[in-house]
C-alpha cells in the first residue's frame, strides 16, 4: 500500500490486521477441534450475531460520516478534518472499535476461543502501530483543536 507523505504513515490496512489474526485463531480452533465455551450453540450464534451487528453499524456510521464530511477513510491518506460528531462524540476510534466487535462476534459465533483470545493482542497492535501514529499525525496537523478533542473524548469508550 502506498503511503502518502501527508498521512499517519500506516502501512498495513487495519482491517487486514484484524482479519489476519481472526483467520489464524479460527484455523487454530478448527485444527484443535475443541469446543471451548461450553455454551448452547444457539446462544453462541445469537451473541456473535449481536456483537457483529453492533460492530458493523458502528463502522458503517463512522465511514458514512467520513464520506459526508469529505475526508479520507484509510490512514495511509491525508486527513482533511477532525470528525467530532456521530460516533466520534463517544469514541475517537469507532471504526477500530467496530472492527473489534465484528471480530469478537465472529469468534464467539464460531465457538473460537483461540480467536477470541487473540483479540487483545490485535488491539495492542492496533494501538501501537495504527492509533499512536494517527494521534501523532493529527496532533501535528491540527494542533490544539485535536488536543482539545483528545482531552474530551476517550480513545476507545
Amino acid at each position: 500500500m502506498a503511503v502518502e507523505p501527508d498521512s499517519a504513515g500506516v502501512r498495513l490496512p487495519p482491517p487486514f490486521i484484524y482479519l489476519g489474526a481472526l483467520l489464524l485463531g479460527l484455523a487454530a480452533d478448527r485444527f484443535l477441534a475443541l469446543s471451548y465455551f461450553g455454551i448452547d450453540r444457539w446462544l453462541l450464534v445469537a451473541t456473535g450475531a449481536l456483537l457483529f451487528a453492533a460492530g458493523a453499524v458502528m463502522m458503517l456510521a463512522a465511514a458514512g460520516l467520513f464520506r459526508r464530511l469529505g475526508t479520507n477513510i484509510p490512514p495511509s491518506r491525508p486527513t482533511t478534518l477532525i470528525a467530532t460528531t456521530g460516533p466520534y462524540r463517544w469514541t475517537r476510534n469507532p471504526m477500530y472499535l467496530g472492527m473489534a466487535l465484528v471480530y469478537a462476534g465472529i469468534a464467539v459465533g464460531f465457538d473460537g476461543a483461540i480467536a477470541l483470545a487473540l483479540l487483545p493482542l490485535v488491539l495492542i497492535v492496533i494501538q501501537k502501530q495504527v492509533i499512536a501514529r494517527e494521534e501523532r499525525y493529527l496532533e501535528s496537523k491540527f494542533g490544539d483543536d485535536y488536543r482539545r478533542y483528545k482531552a474530551e473524548v476517550r480513545r476507545w469508550l
